[in-house]
């Protein structure tokens, strides 16, 4: 091996072990801006009270028919214990228009929220209730099940006037 090689070779190495460094500094000082936890629950608590989910929602294996509207009025949204959230929500989809106060275990992804509801029974709606949804700027999307049947949610998240006005 003639020195030069040598030489470019140590000098590629060398570029290699530096362009590495650089790209793990920049990536600790980008997780270093991520808000903390009490920071994202505040935003997301303040963001959602208030709120209106106005969106759709589809059946699988009735997907052939249009999207069915549903509409979740949050009176109140705020962390209750640990992972549990109460939500203080009127739930409208279908036939159902009810009232009331939902505990829904919210996991983060990151800076992205998102409900879990596994196998519950809902005060007014039922047993076997289950839902994955996440919250993403303004918009909602996820799946929900109930007993046998399941499907597709989705929609946007809208300040309680916005959405009166949306509607009149």
């Amino acid at each position: 091996m003639s020195t030069a090689n040598g030489v470019s070779r140590r000098a590629w190495l060398g570029s290699v072990a530096t362009a590495s460094l650089v790209g793990t500094a920049a990536a600790q000082e980008k997780a270093a801006e991520k808000p903390n936890q009490e920071e994202m629950e505040k935003k997301f608590s303040e963001r959602m009270t208030g709120a209106v989910l106005v969106g759709h929602y589809s059946v699988v294996g009735k997907d052939a028919k249009p999207a069915n509207p549903e509409r979740y009025e949050l009176k109140k949204v705020s962390k209750f214990n640990g992972d549990l959230w109460t939500f203080e929500a009127r739930v409208k989809f279908g036939q159902t228009d009810v009232t009331l106060p939902l505990n829904l275990r919210m996991i983060w992804a990151e800076d992205t929220p998102m409900i879990s509801l596994t196998n519950a029974t809902l005060p007014g709606l039922g047993a076997a209730f289950g839902a994955r949804v996440i919250f993403d700027g303004d918009l909602y999307a996820g799946t929900w099940q109930h007993g046998k049947v399941g499907g597709h949610l989705w929609g946007t998240i809208e300040k309680a006037e916005a959405a009166k006005e949306e509607k009149k």
